[in-house]
């Protein structure tokens, strides 16, 4: 009875396998490796989804002039895209570090893109730039463009693209200004 405990014969081949010592062994070993080569999939998937990317190409309508707006004329520049709403208290929060940064980065090659996603119309954001000050360019973004950027699932949330056009970081909620500089300045540089 013992015997046949310890070793399962397959009934349609010569073979058997016994769970003594050594077929424990090989078993642990080959659990190990598993979990070894699905824990550095993980990792290896983890940092190609932090890499960057390229920014989706657009066309968007200025709030300011109605002329549209494509991705590519930006090209060249380190760019904050920044999706808002005007009824976002956050969103309006941050509008005097944008604006700042803006301001101060332009000439080196730096712009603040704003992205609305208000359902209202250029009339309501239009009154929101005007009360805000807000200096920087700031465009209608359409369904597609948050479908684009990978959801834009809640406000603010920004991506910030670095000259070769890729998107190198995402914030999510209020941008802390000091942060956001030196990640601005370091892809000046």
């Amino acid at each position: 009875m013992e015997y046949f405990l310890t070793t399962v014969y397959h009934k349609h081949s010569n073979f058997e396998i016994s769970p003594g010592a050594d077929y424990m062994k090989k078993k642990k070993l080959f659990h190990a490796t598993v979990l070894c080569v699905l824990f550095c999939l993980t990792v290896l998937m983890t940092v190609a989804s932090e890499a960057s990317t390229r920014m989706p190409t657009f066309a968007l309508e200025s709030v300011r002039d109605g002329k549209i707006i494509k991705s590519d004329s930006f090209q060249g520049k380190v760019l904050l895209l920044t999706f808002f709403a005007t009824w976002c208290p956050p969103c309006a929060e941050e509008v005097p570090v944008l604006r700042k940064l803006h301001n101060e980065l332009e000439g080196a090659g730096f712009s603040v893109v704003g992205l609305s996603v208000d359902q209202q119309g250029a009339a309501v954001v239009a009154k929101f730039i005007e009360k805000q000050d807000i200096t920087y360019p700031v465009l209608l973004a359409e369904a597609q463009t948050t479908i684009d950027f990978g959801g834009v699932y809640g406000i603010p949330v920004a991506f910030l693209v670095n000259k070769s056009g890729n998107v190198v970081k995402k914030y999510t909620g209020y941008i802390q200004h000091d942060i956001l500089e030196k990640d601005i300045r370091g892809l000046l540089n």
